[in-house]
């Protein structure tokens, strides 16, 4: 896939992350009529985005992810995302949107940032500009010169994780055990243990809350509810 192409692709591959079916059937509704042509998937947790993209990553055009879907909090999702497929534009569709969160995705990579509470309109808008390769704000959120050092700081402490850390740690913003991690993710709870270190020691954290405070932070949300 060809991210710097010029205008939006007429027959784009999206593929869309978010638990909550009216936002799926409304979105789906909108780029059908914007993109006659296009292919969409639609994904209701993290591992199902991930495998939609993996089967044909050089086709796909777009994710688009929920800041809060199963499998995934926060910015957990886009730097897994990011880490996979660093080449696939990754835009944030959120009901969440304070300026600071807007800066922290941008700050991590994302190619764009879209409210929920936008127009349909406004929404195919935004895609549409980010399909032809542009970054894509709120207006009134000039994330260029706004993103300050701290935040990307943290950015790069998350993309340091690999995708099985940023799983474990997504799960231990959870709650999870790691007896528990270990049994879903079908591996060892002396690898588990070797991993959670490894997180701790490039977030630069000492405990499970602490590393949970800071994912929660750096998505300038509480993990446990928004979307």
């Amino acid at each position: 896939m060809n991210v710097f192409r010029q205008g939006a692709p007429e027959a784009p591959r999206i593929v869309i992350g978010d638990d909550h079916p009216l936002v799926q059937a409304a979105l789906r509704s909108a780029l059908a009529g914007a993109f006659p042509l296009a292919t969409i998937e639609e994904c209701h947790d993290i591992d199902k985005v991930v495998a939609a993209v993996r089967n044909a990553p050089e086709v796909v055009d777009l994710v688009l992810l929920d800041l809060n879907m199963p499998g995934s909090s926060g910015l957990a999702g886009l730097f897994l995302m990011l880490s996979y497929f660093p080449t696939i534009p990754v835009a944030i569709l959120s009901a969440a949107e304070d300026t600071a969160t807007i800066r922290r995705a941008m700050a991590g990579g994302a190619s764009g940032y879209i409210p929920k509470s936008l127009a349909l309109g406004e929404m195919v808008a935004a895609i549409r500009a980010i399909l032809a390769g542009d970054l894509w704000a709120p207006r009134g959120c000039d994330t260029d010169p706004a993103i300050d050092e701290q935040d990307l700081t943290m950015a790069r402490r998350f993309a340091s994780l690999s995708p099985q850390q940023l799983r474990i740690l997504a799960m231990i913003v959870q709650g999870r055990l790691n007896k528990q991690i270990a049994g879903e993710l079908g591996v060892s709870e002396q690898t588990v243990k070797i991993h959670v270190s490894t997180i701790f020691r490039k977030l630069g954290v000492a405990t499970r809350t602490q590393a949970a405070v800071l994912a929660g932070s750096a998505a300038g949300l509480s993990m446990a509810g928004r979307s």
